[in-house]
């Protein structure tokens, strides 16, 4: 059956669903859309390009409803581009996640009564490469699942060839520029990973511990580790302490072994903590660090990488920290050393991975200078290179960045770029290189050479993201050149969480700025975390994690989509409701009915009537319409997703469906409801601008209910142009 109606061609189908059965669509459109080349970045009317290049999932883990929302958000903006003819890429990927997947390996491992250091470095490598390579498939099925329209022939992993001869070529450029250096500083230690965290790593919390009081002689401390006595190298006192001179010319006695240490004064230490007076251990506190650095006092480390007590007494060696603690408080106590104790509660440094105390240590590490790099990128965001919608996100960059200290890149673990640097043998020279193997060293000429076993910290190698995906593996000798990169960059919007600002994306600016002179991306929206329906922070130990997969198969992914734009603000957390889902799926099927409803009441003796004579109703929803798109667009331009969704669903339910669809409904003698001309031509004509507006937000009905109306003669819906509505002077 056909019917021609203000201008729109539809062909009736003679069968329709009383329901939208999203798993019986969902697929099969996908494919259409993959097999069609619809991803990939065409422009319509010489339309300006976007890009979006996706913060790359783990590899290695299934996505979790974070992941679901940022799908949505990007998914929504590039198709809304790609309907406005702009040349729009979306570019995808998987990151390697260095530490966190390591750690997931490792407890697959511990499984299995296994352990890393039961295996060499390359096999272990290799093991977690295929472990990786076998969960990546699923996460890329995954992203289909939620209609991620990305271009997949440009996807791309962060272990690629051509990734890694960036990185690696990144890395010998800061050092020929000085902004790369190997140096001895306080590093925060996490024993269970068995690497070094950079301090975005650390998550600061509080708990009570026990303050120690001991005798150290003419002068009294307090400590709430005990057990680094053995690394104390002076006991200092603040320069207005009372009876100063008297102490200053004196020696601290370090209580078990007798060793006399010297007492000093300085500015930084706290008059007002414990007795006032601070044992100085430069080798386990960053503090205390600074204070030796000062004064130039020796460091000493007596915690080793696997947590256990080193270069300390016999009766000590080999012990966990917290054992020791409690056998030198024992021995304190037993020698009359210990004056007393009391509870304090202060902030202490865990891994942000699962908790775990830090544990501050002296180590050889590779560091950047961040301040020149943050100066460029302050620079960028206060002349608006990079924009941040929400203006408290560039308050707080600004203020990080002014701030900055020097980035620790090098991680104590086997997955990940190795650093390609070499240590000669003879004269401990470190080389740095592109990734090649020097044939010699360049001070001493010794051909006795090794690889630094450290790998990148993976924030390092992510923050070249941007132009390390648009470009090809034939680079330059300088600056870096291909199509996609000439293009897409800077890319047009970089969207991710809020919890990653200082991680990754502000570091994407630094690194983008120092490699290509240009900022990696225009605009930067962030949104917030995705909570239970409480509130709380979802994590896998807490038994309120959610798997979108399993919300995709009862409801689908359209009322999966809508539920994370809907009701905040995309930089506010949003608190995972079931209910909502359930509402959003009730929607797919309003959507499907009134096509159902329009489709039943378009038969051949009512396609002859031409769109004439409009009713009043027929009038106020073609103007209803032309107000709701324009808005929807202001809100999709503006990043207010919420409110574009939330426009277009009062709309289609309470304007068209409730009202408009009502309100021309007739009955026949014989009671059959039926909608007479030429408000069905006008019904048609508006609900083939709503199935276009919803498309970004519910692609799969949208596209079904689209092809199955077939309102477009020989193009699919994400191929067709965004409504476009003058507004009225």
């Amino acid at each position: 059956m056909f019917f021609r109606g203000g201008g729109i061609m539809v062909m009736m189908p003679k069968q329709f669903p009383k329901n939208f059965e999203s798993s019986k669509y969902e697929t099969k459109i996908y494919r259409q859309w993959e097999r069609s080349g619809s991803f990939r970045p065409v422009s319509k009317k010489d339309g300006p390009p976007f890009c979006i290049i996706m913060p790359p999932p783990n590899a290695n883990e299934s996505l979790h409803a974070g992941h679901a929302r940022f799908v949505t958000i990007e998914d929504v903006l590039i198709r809304y581009h790609r309907m406005k003819g702009d040349k729009t890429l979306w570019l995808p990927g998987a990151d390697h996640a260095g530490i966190e997947t390591q750690y997931v390996f490792e407890k697959k491992l511990a499984k299995e009564g296994k352990s890393r250091f039961d295996f060499d470095r390359e096999t272990l490598y290799r093991m977690i490469w295929d472990y990786v390579a076998a969960n990546r498939g699923d996460m890329e099925n995954q992203l289909r699942a939620l209609g991620a329209s990305c271009d997949w022939e440009r996807n791309t992993f962060t272990l690629d060839r051509k990734i890694i001869a960036l990185v690696y070529r990144t890395f010998l450029q800061l050092h020929r520029d000085g902004l790369l250096y190997r140096g001895k500083r306080i590093v925060n230690y996490c024993p269970r990973c068995g690497t070094n965290l950079s301090q975005l790593e650390v998550d600061s919390v509080e708990r009570t511990d026990t303050l120690y009081y001991l005798d150290y002689g003419p002068v009294k401390i307090a400590t709430t580790r005990p057990e680094t006595i053995f690394a104390d190298v002076a006991v200092a006192i603040h320069p207005t302490s009372k009876g100063k001179q008297d102490l200053l010319e004196q020696q601290a006695i370090i209580p078990l072994t007798g060793k006399r240490i010297p007492i000093i004064e300085d500015s930084l230490v706290d008059p007002l903590f414990g007795t006032g007076a601070l044992k100085i251990t430069p080798g386990h506190d960053a503090i205390d660090f600074a204070v030796g650095k000062k004064h130039n006092l020796e460091a000493i480390t007596v915690i080793d990488g696997a947590g256990r007590m080193t270069n300390v007494p016999d009766a000590y060696k080999g012990m966990k920290a917290d054992q020791a603690r409690a056998a030198v408080v024992g021995d304190l106590e037993k020698s009359g050393l210990l004056l007393k104790t009391e509870p304090i509660t202060h902030v202490v440094g865990v891994c942000y991975k699962h908790q775990s105390l830090i544990e501050p240590m002296l180590s050889e590490q590779w560091f950047i200078k961040m301040k020149p790099l943050a100066e460029k990128a302050m620079k960028a965001i206060k002349n608006k290179e990079v924009v941040f919608p929400v203006r408290r996100f560039e308050k707080i960059s600004y203020h990080w960045l002014k701030n900055i200290e020097d980035w620790n890149i090098s991680r104590q673990i086997v997955w990940g770029m190795r650093i390609p640097a070499w240590q000669c043998a003879h004269c401990q020279e470190w080389i740095v290189t592109d990734g090649k193997k020097p044939v010699r060293c360049v001070s001493c000429k010794g051909a006795d050479l090794h690889q630094d076993t450290d790998t990148f910290d993976t924030w390092f190698s992510s923050g070249q993201w941007p132009f390390a995906t648009l470009l090809t593996q034939s680079l330059s000798k300088s600056k870096p050149s291909s199509n996609d990169f000439k293009q897409f960059y800077p890319t047009s919007v970089m969207e991710t969480g809020y919890d990653i600002l200082f991680f990754w994306v502000l570091r994407m600016i630094m690194i983008g700025l120092y490699s290509t002179g240009k900022v990696p991306f225009k605009t930067v929206v962030l949104h917030g975390l995705v909570r239970d329906i409480r509130g709380v922070k979802m994590s896998k130990s807490k038994g309120n994690a959610i798997n979108p997969l399993e919300m995709i198969g009862r409801y689908g992914a359209d009322a999966l989509r809508m539920s994370l734009v809907w009701g905040g603000l995309i930089e506010n957390d949003i608190n995972f409701d079931e209910q909502k889902i359930k509402g959003q799926r009730n929607f797919a099927n309003k959507i499907w009915n009134i096509g159902r409803l329009l489709a039943i009441n378009t038969d051949d003796s009512k396609t002859r009537a031409a769109v004439r004579n409009k009713t009043v109703h027929d009038r106020r929803i073609m103007k209803q319409l032309a107000v709701t798109v324009q808005t929807a667009t202001r809100a999709i331009e503006s990043y207010k997703l919420n409110i574009a969704a939330e426009i277009l669903y009062e709309f289609v339910w309470h304007q068209f469906a409730d009202v408009y669809l009502e309100s021309i409904k007739k009955k026949t003698e014989t009671g059959e409801v039926y909608i007479p001309q030429p408000s069905l031509g006008i019904a048609h004509s508006v609900f083939r601008d709503i199935l276009k507006a919803l498309h970004p937000f519910m692609p799969f009905v949208t596209e079904a209910m689209w092809q199955r109306m077939s309102y477009g003669k020989k193009t699919m819906l994400i191929a067709e142009s965004w409504p476009k509505y003058k507004t009225k002077s």
